[in-house]
């Protein structure tokens, strides 16, 4: 997939318009119409922006098929995150029983549960960070084939 078919991809998935797209990285709508049908590219600040903003590498953006391996330890490193910030949803859920054994929430327990609400936050996040480069990967046509050992 061209860069000129990610970028209208990216545009359209995240509901943009050109001119709200053009708003956002500050240059004319014309521009970004030069770029979905390939006839300029952005400078590299403009690149550095997209993919920050819409949590896609650099190297998605301007090449043709980005190596599947390096796609595949991005999800192992996220979900290593998520795993990490998942390993005390049981200590989480023993909490959330004490706190609410006695139906009475003390101050102590107000902190409790701001903690506990900041770990499910991380924990929701992560989800939703492998569930865009899995969606992202669809969209570019990559598909994940089982290790043979």
């Amino acid at each position: 997939m061209s860069f000129a078919e990610k970028i209208y991809l990216i545009r359209t998935k995240n509901k943009l318009s050109q001119e709200e797209m053009a708003s956002k990285f500050n240059v004319s709508r014309q521009t970004i119409s030069k770029w979905e049908s390939g006839m300029s590219y952005p400078e590299i600040d403009k690149l550095i922006s997209i993919s920050e903003m819409f949590d896609v590498s650099i190297d998605y953006l301007l090449k043709d098929n980005e190596n599947r391996k390096d796609m595949g330890e991005r999800i192992e490193k996220i979900i290593f995150q998520f795993l990490a910030s998942s390993q005390g949803m049981g200590r989480v859920s023993e909490q959330l029983i004490d706190i609410m054994r006695d139906g009475i929430i003390t101050d102590e327990e107000r902190l409790q549960l701001e903690n506990i609400t900041y770990v499910l936050d991380e924990a929701a996040q992560t989800i939703e960070n492998v569930k865009k480069i899995i969606m992202n990967d669809k969209e570019a046509g990559i598909v994940y084939e089982e290790q043979k050992d």
